[in-house]
């Protein structure tokens, strides 16, 4: 049985929760990354910030991306999967949740970050057809 820890690429860097906008922004254009875990002060996973986010929740909407913190984007319980939790579990999780991303929790520490392209590479063609029909349901 395939398990998260071994397809999830680990070491998931974080965006605090106190750090603006544009500290986000310009972590995620150095990481060349379109979304970073957001972590609070007690190093507990907050949610995800997306490129998306800024752009959407932020900007478009006239706000300041030096005075919105991406803990001020971080909404409701984020949707996570156990490091241990095995690959069919990661389908049903990104399905359920029509997540694209998701962070790979250890008791409560972040290791890793699991997307889409990583079951991809794990499974063979009908369960992603599968997954990506249901991330696309929208």
């Amino acid at each position: 049985m395939t398990t998260a820890r071994e397809i999830m690429t680990s070491g998931a860097e974080c965006v605090g929760e106190s750090e603006t906008v544009l500290q986000a922004a310009k972590k995620l254009a150095d990481l060349n990354v379109g979304s970073l875990p957001i972590c609070g002060e007690d190093n507990r996973l907050k949610g995800m910030l997306t490129d998306r986010d800024i752009v959407v929740k932020v900007l478009a909407a006239g706000g300041d991306p030096n005075g919105t913190t991406a803990g001020d984007l971080a909404q409701g319980k984020p949707v996570t999967i156990g490091a241990d939790d095995d690959i069919e579990e990661v389908l049903r999780t990104m399905a359920e949740h029509q997540v694209r991303r998701l962070p790979v929790i250890d008791g409560h520490d972040l290791v890793g970050i699991i997307a889409a392209a990583d079951v991809a590479r794990a499974l063979p063609d009908r369960p992603v057809g599968e997954l990506l029909d249901a991330l696309s349901a929208n």
